[in-house]
């Protein structure tokens, strides 16, 4: 049964995701509330109520689903005995079985391994381990890249090895992430990022339950040091490869019983394999673009996927770019000219609400124009603008 307009929408999570899908659901008649371990988080300007709480605690997540209809995330580390506390006043939405799948880098990977889903080259590699195993793992891949099995983003807790650097190298970047155990993914030569978002949600009728599923085209993704930089929808790439992106996306949803958002991050190789990177079942940055290109934003897609709503149309009314800001626009002797890039006819600015540290996602200018390319060009200039 749908969860209608007037009831009150759960988030664990107040960041600048929790904040823009908190307003989304104001729009469509939400009350909101915040679960979150800071009290001016970003999400707090707009929510009924913040509960002050670490993400690892289960009295905190009770509190918020308590007092909610649905509960959903905006951040990935939630710790399963609080998805759990949760679970047992509201429903939590994507499911906590879902969130744990993704947690943790190396379950994803076999994960997707085993349903067929094209994943690159990788190894597990224990914090512990042997100058000899490493120097086998080095002559198979050349060039490899140690990720941190639980945590990290916008390139944390990853560090680069290769052949040259030999097992030292690789012994001194696992110290340099903090000793766990990491999975090792060859590095590949890639010709694209992409991204595809996919919403699901489900409906129980007579005699079991039907599903929903809607899916948004293909972004292409720039990043500079691990951090999104630029991103534009639709990407300007091979229909077949579109398609192949979004029948994966739409699969991959299908198979883990997704009820909300997952996005799905690929690589196009030079050789023109289409491989999956990562699964996100939250909102994504690269669709931030979605505001302001398709009928329906990312945000209002969450809230309908998670309520029970009828999901949104996702067609495509505007290309659009995305250039983020980063916090280091804010740390210099003057502030960014916000005025001159908003001078610029098509170009939208969102500030997240958050204090200004280099490296960290401000805020992001979305460029929209007659073709993919022309977006790109127009966003870009904004930005040099600041």
């Amino acid at each position: 049964m749908a969860i209608l307009p007037g009831a009150s929408l759960g988030i664990l999570g107040g960041g600048q995701l929790g904040r823009m899908t908190a307003m989304a659901a104001r729009s469509l008649g939400y009350g909101v509330r915040i679960l979150d371990p800071d009290p001016r988080c970003a999400a707090s300007a707009v929510a009924d109520e913040v509960i002050v709480s670490p993400f690892d605690a289960p009295a905190g997540a009770a509190r918020l689903a308590e007092g909610s209809a649905v509960v959903t995330y905006e951040i990935e580390k939630i710790a399963p005995e609080a998805l759990a506390a949760a679970e047992r006043f509201a429903p939590v939405r994507p499911s906590p079985a879902v969130l744990a799948l993704v947690q943790d880098r190396l379950t994803q990977k076999e994960w997707l391994l085993e349903r067929g889903f094209p994943v690159g080259p990788f190894r597990p590699l224990a914090a512990a381990a042997e100058p000899s195993e490493i120097e086998q793992l080095l002559r198979a891949f050349g060039r490899a890249r140690l990720k941190a099995r639980r945590g990290g983003y916008d390139g944390r807790s990853q560090a680069r090895i290769d052949a040259a650097g030999g097992a030292a190298g690789a012994l001194a970047a696992l110290r340099s992430l903090g000793g766990q155990d990491v999975i090792c993914e060859q590095e590949l030569a890639l010709s694209r990022e992409l991204s595809v978002l996919v919403a699901r949600r489900e409906e129980g009728v007579a005699g079991g339950v039907t599903s929903e599923v809607k899916v948004f085209p293909v972004a292409e993704n720039w990043h500079e040091e691990g951090i999104l930089s630029l991103s534009v929808l639709p990407g300007e790439i091979d229909p077949a490869v579109a398609r192949a992106a979004q029948s994966l996306g739409q699969r991959i949803a299908e198979a883990m019983g997704l009820v909300g958002l997952l996005a799905i991050e690929f690589f196009l190789t030079e050789s023109h394999e289409l491989l999956v990177n990562e699964l996100s079942p939250r909102p994504h940055n690269t669709f931030h673009s979605t505001e302001t290109a398709c009928l329906t934003s990312q945000f209002e897609q969450l809230v309908r996927a998670v309520c029970g709503l009828p999901l949104g149309a996702t067609d495509v009314l505007r290309p659009t770019a995305l250039a983020n800001l980063l916090g280091d626009l804010w740390l210099g002797a003057a502030s960014p000219r916000l005025d001159r890039a908003l001078a610029l006819p098509g170009v939208y600015l969102t500030l997240y609400g958050k204090e200004p540290r280099r490296g960290r996602k401000i805020g992001h200018l979305l460029a929209v124009a007659a073709t993919p390319a022309d977006a790109l060009e127009l966003v870009r200039e904004a930005r040099a603008r600041l």
